[in-house]
């Protein structure tokens, strides 16, 4: 089964997938792979451009890879904002997609605590983009009451 993780950063989308993931599942998360391909002693999160660019190939790489076995174990792919076009091929290959949302409040709080000032603009945008879907009639699925 391939399971899409979504939400803000800082949301608990990796731990949620850490309370559900096997030994033997995949579990696709850019920061993991960034983190994995740094030097000694590199940030968790805030990761520079060049580090990024080819753990981003990585991911692709991954996730092409890992759908084919989709059927003998279980993948995990985050993707904190997927566009329009990332749901329908996620649809179209029966993934079942989770949003973790503990709250605006709690997010930012956390945002503020933990990461980068420039994390603030992306939760920005993903309260701001559930938002603009709600209006438009787009229902999502919510993970587990945190």
């Amino acid at each position: 089964m391939l399971y899409v993780i979504t939400g803000p950063p800082a949301a608990g989308k990796s731990s949620w997938i850490t309370a559900r993931a096997r030994a033997t599942d995949i579990i696709i998360d850019l920061d993991r792979l960034a983190l994995a391909l740094a030097g000694p002693g590199a940030p968790q999160w805030q990761h520079d451009e060049t580090l990024l660019a080819v753990a981003h190939r990585a991911r692709f790489a991954a996730i092409d890879e890992a759908i084919k076995h989709r059927d003998k174990v279980n993948v995990f792919l985050i993707h904190t904002m997927p566009s329009a076009k990332a749901l329908a091929k996620y649809r179209r290959l029966d993934a079942k997609i989770i949003t973790v949302d503990p709250g605006k409040d709690i997010v930012m709080q956390r945002v503020r605590d933990m990461r980068h000032d420039d994390m603030t603009a992306v939760a920005t945008r993903w309260y701001n983009q559930q938002a603009k879907q709600r209006s438009q009639g787009v229902t999502r699925q919510a993970s587990r009451a945190w």
